[in-house]
């Protein structure tokens, strides 16, 4: 008997008894769709990371104030403003490793042009900002050493911006808007970046120089201070190196010593955005291992069931192997309804778990990846299950004495 016969038999053999086949499948299908699911939220929560990776920039290092006491009592990390503008400028000119250094401070403002006006985050920096953030300018220019030096009343703004004061087609290069009742003229247009992971429009926001905002107008009882410096190591390898040369640089600046903490953090983002990828991936892979648990409870059930058939079916196994059927026929037909009812479970689970991946992500907006590898393996899987559960009902059914078989009742 070759193995279209047997799918035959199978398949009959499954339509006589539907809903036992399906209470069968029941525990394949619930595994398959768990794993397909999970793995599906899993996937798009790495791209995510992998996109607010890309995003910020690359080689990426943060420093901000750290703790500081004042009056005895030991301050919280950023309480105090101690770094400043010539410290950026001192990390660009002093660490070989560095490429970029971009000490900035962020303020919510209202920007307002002709009779439209928008609340967004307006960040004084310099032509570093954009380099270390990897941020291309679509129209316009980037801010040069005379705006910064002479503290111009130039500004970039975000596609959001361009979207909300001027529609999407417009081109606000040389425009006049205002912030806090400043002019500003329209320089530069940024590329569009999208939402980072936290959900924050990365477009609605207006750069200016970082000594026009200190100067004329944020205000500041500090001169000079910033709220963080944005650092972009020369390379990945560079990036260790880099944060040992702003440590003992920022030391030095600001004469702490030896046995003294720091007054700053140094962070390297890469680092966190590392990690945070490394618990997304095994948070992915233990929800895919417990959903698993299910494929093995399915395909107990499977052996069960088929040990059930096997019994039922012992005159008809006897009455086939009379008539010249083979121990291998007897194998192959009973392996067959094993693996059919294990593919055809794990079709259905493949198609509950994208729909209920997608129902997840119409929910919560979260987004999703349904990975074409994923599928194939759920699917070999399956059949795998099938074999292994399969193969010892079958191996019975095959070994079964043909007269026993024809007085069992």
């Amino acid at each position: 008997m070759d193995l279209a016969q047997s799918l035959k038999i199978a398949l009959n053999a499954l339509r006589v008894n539907k809903m036992r086949a399906v209470l069968t499948m029941l525990g394949i299908i619930i595994g398959i769709a768990s794993v397909i699911a999970m793995v599906a939220i899993g996937a798009g929560a790495e791209n995510i990371i992998s996109q607010e990776i890309s995003s910020m920039g690359s080689n990426l290092i943060l420093v901000i104030p750290g703790s500081t006491k004042t009056g005895g009592v030991q301050m919280g990390p950023g309480a105090m403003p101690t770094l400043t503008t010539s410290d950026g400028e001192a990390i660009k000119a002093n660490c070989p490793s560095v490429e970029a250094s971009a000490p900035n401070i962020r303020v919510m403002s209202q920007i307002v042009y002709a009779n439209q006006n928008w609340s967004t985050q307006v960040t004084g920096a310099n032509a570093d900002f954009l380099v270390a953030r990897d941020w291309p300018i679509v129209s316009g220019r980037n801010f040069t050493k005379s705006d910064v030096d002479g503290a111009t009343k130039n500004c970039i703004i975000g596609k959001t911006i361009v979207k909300e004061l001027f529609g999407s087609s417009a081109d606000p290069v040389g425009k006049i808007v205002r912030i806090k009742k400043v002019p500003f003229r329209v320089i530069g247009v940024l590329k569009k970046k999208g939402q980072s992971a936290q959900g924050v429009d990365q477009d609605d926001m207006v750069l200016i120089p970082i000594t026009t905002a200190q100067r004329k107008v944020f205000g500041n009882p500090f001169p000079n201070a910033v709220g963080a410096i944005i650092v972009k190591a020369r390379n990945k390898n560079a990036i260790s190196r880099a944060e040992s040369e702003i440590t003992a640089l920022l030391r030095q600046r600001h004469h702490i010593g030896a046995k003294k903490d720091d007054d700053f953090t140094v962070k390297n983002l890469s680092e966190i955005l590392a990690v945070a990828t490394n618990s997304s991936r095994t948070m992915s892979l233990l929800l895919a291992t417990v959903a698993s648990i299910s494929l093995l409870v399915g395909g107990i059930g499977i052996m069960n069931i088929m040990l059930v058939s096997v019994t039922e079916r012992t005159r008809e196994i006897g009455i086939r192997m009379a008539i010249g059927a083979r121990e291998e026929d007897i194998l192959l037909q009973f392996l067959t309804e094993a693996v059919l009812l294990t593919l055809l479970g794990g079709l259905i689970g493949i198609g509950l778990g994208v729909a209920g991946a997608t129902v997840v992500s119409k929910i919560f907006s979260w987004p999703i990846l349904v990975s074409v590898k994923a599928v194939a393996v759920a699917v070999v899987f399956s059949a795998c299950v099938g074999i292994f559960f399969g193969f010892y009902p079958a191996r019975k059914a095959s070994s079964l004495n043909p007269i026993d078989a024809l007085r069992y009742e």
